[in-house]
């Protein structure tokens, strides 16, 4: 009796961390079971499967002592591989709530109908259940029809609620890195005119936009600024079918999640669903530092305003300066140059952000004056390139949140022209999902980290090659090369040796499931 109990206690635990898990990816793959798919078979853990395999066999030789310490055994792998900290955690949504109750109704009714049946296999049957993820595909198969019906229903409430306000300015901001801070910008500087709405964190999504209508949109609104994520085609049009955005800004366009889009071409296709979905007395604005944007031949539905640093662009900064504290530039446009605008932001990527939100706010005619107030006052957004000073003199720029080229050698400028007397530090695990160009990017990467650190700590084993490839053939010592498997390795590395004066950059922050 008690060995069926310790079994049952653990096998609750153990389902409760795999389909959790399982869930959790579900939801960051936007619900989508192709997408799903497409994940599970680069990232499942083989581990799970051949731990849960040798306690099915250990089932059948219905020993239940032995199998109620292989399942406090398999509860310790599932802690090492399901323990990962992730930019998105799991969001306990009602459709979360209702795939988990299902899931475990599923469960139940299976383990009972063996326990009827072949009530000696019992615990063999609740084991193979969680080998794959098929509780929660079954689940979601189940819910499918309920979902589908909640979800048309909360489509058709947004979409009367938008229709409710037809004097509402709608701006969609898209790219494969900086619209999330574009939209921060925007707010605040738009705020100085208009009461402005933007989607909260990462609802950039079609479910996302439809919650933030629904739950946040209110007849005082005068701008709505929604943020539009995309990991494969299509994407953005459904998200503009749905706002009919009059403005839209594409931040960049880079090798961000190759392994959904197929090619640089598809996802270049899919940010100007943007554009494309624009009426013809809207406004489109593009960043023409972005290579790919700036190399596109593209028709476009209504005028388009191009933005830039390096490049020549309708909106252009001249005369930057950084300085410990702030950073100032002008503004080159066809009407001259605008002088006196000052921020606390750091760095090339902020500055072109800015650029966007300048042009949309001239194209609603909000004053300079107000948006020079309004930059002067806009806060560093955590995890992207913000910039924090320890009370040991350490200083720690906080990239985490950017996992793309582009953005990285952005940083990596920040770093290399920091004054300090300390060393400069960066701390990587490199780039992923990025298909065939991966090792090509992370080895890019660690060239670039040797022209602008002193030490490079490189963190897991997924890029490891590349990028100290990349350290190597630019000429940085290997003795400067810090490898560790894990970034709590890292920071530990990190106690050991940091001092006064150091400046560390934290690029990207991939969690440690990819190994």
């Amino acid at each position: 009796m008690l060995d069926n109990i310790i079994f049952l206690v653990g096998y609750i635990a153990l389902w409760a961390a795999v389909v959790r898990y399982d869930v959790h990816m579900f939801q960051h793959n936007s619900y989508r079971v192709e997408r799903y798919a497409r994940w599970f078979r680069g990232g499942h853990k083989f581990a799970r499967a051949a731990a849960i395999a040798v306690l099915a066999i250990i089932g059948a030789i219905k020993n239940p002592v032995f199998l109620g310490f292989s399942v406090v055994f398999m509860l310790l792998m599932a802690w090492r591989e399901f323990r990962t900290v992730y930019k998105k955690p799991i969001v306990y949504t009602m459709r979360v709530k209702r795939l988990l109750l299902t899931a475990a109704l599923l469960t139940a009714a299976v383990i009972a109908v063996a326990v009827v049946y072949i009530p000696e296999y019992a615990p063999v049957v609740a084991l193979a259940l969680l080998i794959m993820p098929v509780v929660m595909l079954t689940a979601n198969f189940v819910n499918k029809p309920l979902e589908a019906a909640i979800a048309r229903w909360y489509y058709n409430d947004a979409k009367r609620i938008l229709r409710s306000m037809p004097d509402l300015k709608i701006i969609g901001v898209t790219g494969s890195f900086g619209k999330t801070s574009t939209k921060h910008y925007l707010y605040r500087i738009l705020s100085e005119r208009y009461n402005v709405l933007m989607t909260p964190g990462n609802f950039n999504t079609t479910l996302g936009v439809i919650r933030t209508v629904r739950e946040h949109l209110k007849p005082h609104h005068q701008v709505f600024i929604v943020e539009m994520g995309a990991k494969q085609v299509g994407d953005i049009k459904e998200i503009c079918d749905l706002v009919h955005p009059t403005i839209g800004v594409v931040t960049a366009v880079g090798e961000m999640h190759l392994e959904t889009f197929g090619s640089l071409e598809n996802v270049l296709r899919t940010k100007f669903e943007l554009i494309d979905a624009l009426p013809a007395d809207g406004v489109g604005v593009i960043n023409m530092d972005s290579e790919p944007i700036a190399a596109a031949k593209l028709n476009y539905p209504c005028p388009v305003i191009g933005y830039g640093v390096a490049a020549n662009a309708d909106y252009r900064a001249e005369q930057i300066n950084y300085t410990p504290t702030q950073t100032s530039f002008a503004i080159k446009t066809k009407d001259g140059l605008r002088e006196g605008y000052t921020t606390h932001l750091a760095g090339r990527g902020n500055i072109l952000n800015l650029l966007a939100a300048v042009a949309v706010a001239d194209a609603l005619h909000v004053p300079e004056a107000q948006q020079k107030r309004a930059m002067r006052q806009i806060e560093q957004i955590e995890h992207r390139l913000s910039i924090k000073r320890t009370a040991g003199g350490i200083t720690i720029i906080d990239d985490a949140y950017n996992s793309n080229p582009a953005g990285a050698r952005m940083a990596l400028e920040v770093l290399r022209d920091f004054n300090t007397e300390g060393r400069k530090i960066v701390v990587t695990p490199g780039f992923v999902e990025m298909g065939e160009s991966q090792y090509r990017n992370n080895k890019g990467l660690g060239v670039d980290i040797a022209s602008a650190a002193d030490i490079a700590i490189v963190v897991n084993r997924v890029n490891r090659e590349a990028i100290v490839a990349g350290l190597s053939e630019a000429g940085f010592a290997a003795e400067r090369i810090i490898q560790t498997d894990s970034f709590a390795e890292a920071s530990a590395y990190l106690a050991s040796t940091m001092r006064a004066g150091d400046v560390i950059l934290y690029e990207n922050d991939l969690p440690d499931s990819f190994k």
